[in-house]
């Protein structure tokens, strides 16, 4: 029998609502508003361990007090109770899919203007901050709005983002699992590539062998792509097959409860031409020497500029589309950016995919590995051959 998932208790998400309330308190904010749907839920998620399904979710979080968690429907609040950390759960009737029936079952829901009032009752509700404020329905921020009594908004991911920066403990250890997931069902699915299998059957493979060892789901919509849209930085898995004298790009990674494994690389069939072997030896030897370069208390600006000079000196400048490392954890790509355009340094329970991506419009490349900051230098959570993989 296999082992049970690694979970994180409840106290931790009790106490994550209490990080996010000291993070309120330094913003000046009386109350947060955060959002969720099927494929943006990493907020909601981690205040509240619950992801939404067809309708959408909030967690709304007060300066003072415990969090209430909204959802649509009958079907959602079932749901919710049986996966929520946060106990107030209530039904608002905006929060569902956009062809949600009328329901026949007697249910009780709550607008913001009855919530705020709630909220009121205990403290002083002057100034909302909306967190994920570019994904909110229009209707729902107008709701919002008609019960803020005056109240002023203003933009909060950062409060979301400040609290989510370092990882636990607990978050590490999921992470860890997501990433040897990822990278065993992509060694499970090498032997597999060759002439005549479609992208898709690769793809199909990667899922089977990761679902089998215990994932969620996937950290993005993964593909496999080869031949003329490598140069694509995002794609999807077709019916085309894979040929001789070109390269296959796997782009996968596992959803560990909620945390997000990454992978990717560039697999080699034959002979294909000179300056697309360059991009990914440049890559190759990017990565490389971006991991060597990230300890703690290195700035950030010191990583990127040196993969700048390095895409410089092999005449590939321009063609990465950001710097060689960004933050993941509940999102695949949630921040920290590693760029020169901020004076961060690397902190202990920070955890990075190092992503290095190089593309014209012919050729492109993207090779990625994930590790996490220690005390006292980094562990890296991948590493299946970083080389030209020849098949």
């Amino acid at each position: 029998m296999s082992e049970a998932r690694m979970t994180i208790p409840k106290s931790e998400y009790l106490g994550r609502v209490k990080k996010v309330q000291l993070e309120m308190e330094k913003a000046g904010i009386d109350l947060l508003v955060t959002h969720a749907c099927e494929c943006e839920s990493a907020n909601v998620r981690y205040l509240s361990n619950f992801w939404a399904v067809f309708d959408f979710v909030s967690v709304l979080v007060p300066r003072e007090g415990d969090a209430i968690l909204l959802t649509g429907g009958p079907e959602s609040y079932d749901f919710a109770v049986q996966f929520s950390q946060i106990d107030d759960i209530r039904i608002h009737p905006l929060y569902v899919e956009t062809a949600a029936p009328e329901w026949d079952k007697p249910t009780d829901t709550f607008d913001f203007s009855m919530i705020l009032d709630e909220i009121r009752a205990k403290q002083p509700v002057k100034t909302i901050g909306i967190a994920n404020a570019n994904i909110i329905p229009h209707a729902i921020m107008q709701d919002v709005q008609n019960g803020a009594q005056g109240a002023k908004f203003v933009e909060a991911q950062a409060v979301m983002n400040a609290a989510r920066l370092i990882k636990s403990n607990n978050e590490i250890n999921l992470l860890r699992e997501g990433y040897r997931i990822t990278e065993q069902a992509f060694i499970d699915t090498l032997g597999m590539v060759g002439p005549g299998v479609r992208e898709w059957e690769l793809e199909a493979k990667w899922r089977g062998s990761a679902y089998a060892m215990g994932a969620e789901g996937t950290s993005y919509p993964i593909w496999v792509t080869s031949g003329d849209t490598t140069y694509q930085s995002l794609c999807k898995s077709t019916d085309k097959p894979i040929v001789n004298d070109s390269m296959v790009q796997f782009s996968v990674g596992a959803k560990y409860n909620g945390y997000c494994g990454n992978l990717c690389r560039a697999v080699v069939l034959g002979k294909i031409p000179q300056k697309h072997e360059d991009m990914i030896r440049v890559s190759l030897d990017s990565l490389g020497e971006t991991i060597e370069m990230m300890r703690p208390g290195v700035a950030f600006a010191s990583v990127y500029d040196r993969f700048q000079q390095r895409l410089a000196e092999n005449g590939f400048t321009g063609l990465n589309l950001y710097g060689p490392a960004h933050g993941t954890g509940l999102q695949e790509c949630e921040g920290p950016w590693v760029d020169n355009r901020t004076d961060s340094v690397l902190e202990p329970g920070m955890v990075f995919n190092v992503d290095v991506w190089i593309a014209d419009e012919q050729y492109g490349v993207r090779i990625e590995d994930g590790l996490v900051i220690t005390e006292t230098g980094i562990e890296v959570f991948t590493n299946y051959r970083r080389e030209i993989i020849r098949l």
